[in-house]
């Protein structure tokens, strides 16, 4: 049986007065679950930007931002009833951008064309920025149980950069 701490206390994870030191951008790996609510693609982009700050990569957060905000805002418009899912990680010099939302595709040819058609067209600004950064998106069938749609956007590192500089 373990012995109890002197004074029965726990110990302190860190000092509060130490200095901020950014987390390497490799353990960047972050997952939100939002309402479908008006007010969650502004918490989105905050928890992004700090995310961001938080392992370094200040130039990547211009970009990331405005995709988050894009996804979200998307994903309450077109599944307004139910959480969405947002993951962040960062892997071979690259954001991934992953959002989920409940909304189930559509079984039905022409539906599910025009769905798509009205999901990419809430999506023009996402693609803008993505195609600035040199990245790549996407939209298709959510591979979670009860189904979906998963929205994605990527972003090398060296393409944003190039965004926050105006170098598009």
């Amino acid at each position: 049986m373990p012995e109890p701490m002197a004074g029965g206390l726990c110990p302190i994870a860190a000092p509060l007065d130490k200095p901020f030191a950014p987390q390497p951008p490799d353990t960047l790996s972050y997952s939100l679950t939002l309402p479908p609510s008006p007010q969650s693609p502004a918490v989105a982009r905050t928890a992004t930007r700090t995310i961001l700050r938080t392992h370094g990569l200040d130039d990547v957060t211009d970009a990331a931002v405005q995709v988050v905000g894009e996804l979200t805002a998307c994903a309450s418009r077109l599944a307004p009833v139910a959480a969405m899912y947002v993951s962040l990680r960062y892997r071979d010099d690259a954001l991934r951008v992953i959002l989920y939302d409940a909304r189930p595709r559509h079984t039905h040819p022409r539906l599910a064309a025009a769905c798509d058609a009205r999901r990419r067209a809430a999506l023009r600004v996402l693609a803008c920025v993505v195609r600035a950064c040199a990245g790549d998106w996407g939209f298709g069938d959510a591979r979670e149980p009860g189904g979906g749609t998963r929205m994605w956007a990527v972003l090398p590192r060296e393409g944003a950069r190039a965004y926050v500089g105006g170098e598009q």
